[in-house]
C-alpha cells in the first residue's frame, strides 16, 4: 500500500506540474475581460452619439479642440504602441536588457499622453467647459476619461511587469504577462483612434 503513495518529497516535478496555471485558460480569462471592456466602450461610444449634439447653448467641438494637440497625443500613443511590439521582439530573442529598454520607452510615450490628456481636461475646466456644462461635455468626459483611466492602469501595469522581469527575468510566467499586456495596449489604440475620429476629427470637421 505504501508503494503506491507519491511521496512530495521524491516527486516535486509532480507537484509543480499539477500546480501549474495553464496557459491557454489565462489567455483565454483575459480575451473575455477585453471582450467586456469592449461592450464598456461601445456604450460609452453609443452614449456620446446620442448626447454629442446636446450643447445647452454652450460651445461645441469646433470651439474646444485643438486637433494638432489632440493629433500630437495621438502620435504618442500610437509610437506607444511601436516601440511595445519591439519589445516583444526582443522577448522572443530572450534579450531581457532590450526588452526592458523598450517596455520603458513605450512607458515614456503613454505618461506623455497622459499629461497631454490632463493639460487638455485643464484648460477645458479652466475655460468654463467641465463635465456638468452640457450633455455633450458630461459624454466627451467620460469617453475620454474612461479610456484615460485604461492607460494608466496599463501604465501601472507595464511598470509592475518591469520590475517582475528585472528581478525574475522572461521565465515563461512573465512572457504571459508581457502578451496579456500587449493585447491590451494595442487595444487602447484601437479604441484611441475611435475617439480620434468620431470625437475630435468629426466633431470639428462635422
Amino acid at each position: 500500500m505504501s508503494d503506491t503513495i507519491i511521496d512530495k518529497a521524491d516527486k516535486p516535478e509532480f507537484y509543480m506540474t499539477e500546480e501549474h496555471h495553464p496557459e491557454g485558460s489565462t489567455m483565454l480569462g483575459f480575451w473575455l475581460y477585453l471582450m467586456s471592456d469592449c461592450l464598456i466602450f461601445a456604450v460609452l461610444f453609443a452614449t456620446y452619439a446620442v448626447l454629442g449634439r446636446n450643447y445647452a447653448a454652450g460651445p461645441s467641438p469646433a470651439d474646444l479642440f485643438d486637433l494638432p494637440l489632440v493629433a500630437i497625443n495621438t502620435s504618442m500613443l500610437l509610437l506607444s504602441s511601436i516601440t511595445y511590439g519591439f519589445a516583444m521582439l526582443q522577448m522572443e530573442r530572450k534579450e531581457k536588457g532590450a526588452t526592458l529598454f523598450w517596455l520603458g520607452i513605450t512607458g515614456i510615450f503613454g505618461l506623455v499622453f497622459l499629461g497631454l490628456e490632463l493639460y487638455e481636461f485643464a484648460h477645458l475646466i479652466h475655460e468654463g467647459a467641465g463635465p456638468t456644462r452640457s450633455a455633450f461635455l458630461s459624454s466627451f468626459f467620460t469617453l475620454v476619461g474612461t479610456h484615460g483611466l485604461h492607460v494608466t492602469f496599463g501604465i501601472i501595469w507595464l511598470v509592475t511587469l518591469m520590475v517582475q522581469v528585472s528581478m525574475r527575468g522572461l521565465i515563461a510566467e512573465n512572457r504571459r504577462r508581457l502578451m496579456c499586456l500587449s493585447m491590451f495596449w494595442h487595444f487602447l489604440d484601437v479604441v484611441w483612434i475611435g475617439v480620434f475620429s468620431v470625437v475630435y476629427l468629426m466633431g470639428v470637421l462635422g
